[in-house]
């Protein structure tokens, strides 16, 4: 049995509280690892080390920092393969899904080598009678991230990437489920020259969480998983005066025009809803055919199509379609949840309850399932489901279609399939969503763009990545100055005489 350690200081380090988590082989449903469980006293030793190892990174000109960044896209590139196995093991992604996992977590990395650019400050000459001035950017000092298992390698490079490159410290609390990755991550920035003690991961669970939030060293928080955690560390968070940004829960929908390429439409609605098990917070769980004629040939689409995925473990090769789902727990609620659309008067178009993996039944492997005829009173429609459920809600008028997804208590990500112009631009207006996709099923923005949802989805005022990065990860100091006249003309040679 591997016992997983932190990384604490630039090195591997054994935990000391006594606790552990299992880590699970999703494909077989076994232990495959140990991973350690912080206590506050080891959770404090690290931001001691952060705290005495950041001021001189923050003296580092941004353009070695940036440098560093450049060598950690190199060896990402490098040890491409390598992640993305690690990854799969431990969550149960395909390789390619998990490859992409690290991608876009790299493209990030590379967004933030222009950290010298995004850091210049403004300056006024001449404010007033011999006065300048002018503002800067600089660190916070220690800050934090708790990540999801959902995407152990991205959402990290999201939050790590531009707190070191503002030159911050960063400490790392993964997901225990799958920890692996980051600790890698953080021996490959090393490797690309980042200081010891910049970019540390302390695993661990809610007594992990609640040291970051109470102490005082460390100054901002970030957070993605589910919204009733990401409510309590806002909340917390705020409370002891830190900057926090946290990302919750989401219910995306996806609206089928009538004039709708409905193959597209369908295929589309396969890959944003099946895909990685279901298990991204910007999956396309609801799809909204306006008209029942629209509906009806939808259904008709994606049918054979979802009864052609193939599910499998990562080991099968690179045509699975999806693995599966992380743990024993998430796997029955999500049988939990199927259960109770069958009950609450749901159409089950596409039955996966019996599926079986032969040689892998003890795994968490669930099979693809489509609801048709779905209501929004119903718990598969409120609740995020966080699995290969795909459920359709019939609304007869763009308007009603357009209604579900406002009215919905999450608001992360949306999309709308259509060859109407005016439609689409009138979606992407009026819709309160924080990403929209106009014929694009998962509308996840490249790295210099922001990623952030509307209402329950986000708790805070800056998103991820892109610009809004480093202002969350700065804080902006503003200098006047004025100097006194002295000498011009150089040196007096006459003895000098009361004027």
């Amino acid at each position: 049995m591997q016992e997983l350690t932190h990384y604490i200081n630039g090195a591997h380090v054994k935990g000391t509280s006594g606790r552990f988590a299992d880590v699970m082989n999703p494909a077989t449903g076994e232990v495959q690892a140990k991973c350690p469980l912080a206590n506050k006293a080891e959770m404090e030793q690290a931001v001691a080390y952060a705290a005495a190892a950041q001021p001189k990174w923050a003296a580092t000109n941004p353009q070695r920092r940036a440098r560093v960044l450049m060598k950690l896209v190199d060896l990402l590139n490098r040890d491409m393969d390598k992640l993305a196995e690690a990854l799969s093991r431990e969550h149960g992604k395909t390789l390619p899904d998990a490859a992409g996992d690290v991608q876009r977590g790299l493209e990030v990395v590379e967004y933030c080598i222009g950290t010298p650019q995004m850091l210049k400050g403004e300056y006024t000459d001449n404010a007033g009678p011999g006065i300048d001035m002018y503002s800067m950017r600089q660190a916070l000092g220690v800050t934090a991230g708790i990540t999801p298992f959902n995407f152990p390698a991205m959402i990290p490079m999201w939050m790590f990437a531009p707190a070191i490159a503002c030159g911050n410290a960063f400490i790392l609390k993964p997901s225990e489920r799958d920890p692996s990755v980051p600790l890698m991550l953080a021996e490959l920035a090393e490797e690309a020259g980042l200081p010891k003690g910049i970019l540390q991961v302390v695993n661990g669970d809610k007594e992990a969480v609640d040291a970051i939030l109470y102490d005082e060293t460390i100054q901002s928080v970030g957070f993605v998983g589910s919204t009733p955690i990401a409510e309590y560390i806002y909340a917390t968070g705020c409370a002891q005066g830190k900057r926090v940004q946290c990302f919750g829960g989401a219910k995306n929908h996806m609206i089928i025009m009538p004039d709708a390429d409905m193959d597209q439409a369908a295929d589309a609605l396969i890959g944003a809803g099946y895909g990685a098990a279901g298990e991204r917070c910007m999956a396309i769980s609801v799809a909204v055919p306006v008209g029942d004629e629209t509906a009806d040939r939808l259904i008709e689409k994606l049918v054979p199509r979802i009864e052609k995925l193939k599910v499998g473990p990562y080991t099968s090769g690179k045509d699975v379609d999806y693995g599966p789902v992380v743990t024993a727990a998430a796997k029955a609620n999500i049988e939990r949840l199927v259960q109770t659309g069958i009950d609450q008067g749901a159409e089950l178009v596409v039955d996966g309850r019996d599926f079986k993996l032969q040689g892998y039944e003890n795994g968490f492997f669930i099979g693809p399932h489509l609801f048709d005829r779905a209501t929004k009173d119903m718990d598969i429609y409120k609740q995020e489901i966080f699995g290969p459920v795909l459920t359709c809600v019939r609304a007869q008028t763009y308007e009603e279609a357009l209604g579900l997804a406002m009215d919905h208590e999450y608001g992360n990500g949306t999309a709308i399939f259509t060859r109407d112009g005016d439609a689409a631009r009138d979606f992407a207006n009026r819709i309160n969503v924080g990403m929209v996709g106009i014929n694009v099923p998962i509308p996840v923005p490249l790295a210099y763009h922001t990623f952030g949802g509307w209402k329950k989805s986000v708790f805070g005022d800056l998103n991820q990545h892109g610009p809004d990065a480093f202002k969350f990860y700065t804080r902006t100091k503003t200098v006047t100055a004025r100097w006194p006249s002295g000498i011009k003309e150089g040196g007096e040679f006459s003895i000098p005489v009361m004027e």
